[in-house]
């Protein structure tokens, strides 16, 4: 796949699922950029200008849409974006929604997904888009994703499991739902599975698979967790 831009780097997508380990099913997945030859995310980002973000983006969510779409999704497709490059294509939700139209995957599996590693420079304008992007379709409802710093070793971390029960707190309040990301043990799981998270993703489930749907590996413990 590539951009229109000669300047535009090819690339592709992994997929990594999120699961809802008590029903024993993939909630949704995660497209994650990744170059022809699997190289990560980093190096194909790293080598658009500030002025191509907004076109690689654009592309980069159709491009995930009809590969999910060739491999037989059947659930929710995460869609990760820039926050940058929004100001730059007040079209750019309209072509991911035209996409997904064209790919026959209702519009109301996509789930839009946004990092906070990302500096958005002009947050007024930022809120503006997102409000906009929101009125276009009813996608599903607000998440928070659990960074897998905070994840790792909860289970024996004091601290970081209070925030995370104040976390999680806040969410039912507002009805929004918490994905655990990163999760890599039985430890890690059973702490936040205990703690009222419902949603996981991390090694424990399922590697990316490079342009497939990988296998899901859910372990016995899962049955017998209250």
């Amino acid at each position: 796949m590539k951009c229109e831009s000669p300047s535009c780097p090819s690339f592709t997508f992994a997929f990594q699922p999120i699961v809802d380990a008590k029903a024993r099913e993939v909630f949704s997945y995660e497209a994650l950029v990744r170059g022809p030859g699997n190289e990560p995310a980093y190096r194909i980002i790293d080598q658009l200008s500030k002025d191509g973000l907004g076109a690689f983006d654009q592309k980069a969510r159709a491009a995930a849409i009809s590969l999910a779409t060739r491999l037989g999704i059947r659930c929710h497709l995460n869609l990760n974006f820039i926050p940058q490059s929004l100001p730059s294509s007040e079209e750019s939700i309209r072509t991911t929604l035209e996409a997904a139209k064209e790919a026959h995957l209702p519009i109301e599996r996509i789930i839009l997904e946004i990092t906070e590693r990302e500096i958005i420079l002009d947050q007024a304008r930022f809120a503006e888009l997102i409000n906009e992007y929101r009125g276009l379709s009813n996608f599903q409802p607000d998440q928070i994703k659990l960074d897998m710093a905070l994840i790792r070793g909860i289970e024996c971390h004091g601290p970081r499991q209070a925030i995370v029960r104040a976390i999680g707190q806040v969410c039912v309040d507002l009805g929004i739902d918490v994905i655990a990301e990163g999760v890599e043990t039985v430890e890690e799981y059973a702490w936040l599975a205990n703690a009222g998270v419902e949603l996981f993703q991390g090694y424990l489930f399922a590697k990316p698979a490079f342009e497939a749907f990988p296998h899901v590996h859910y372990p016995q413990f899962v049955e017998h967790l209250d």
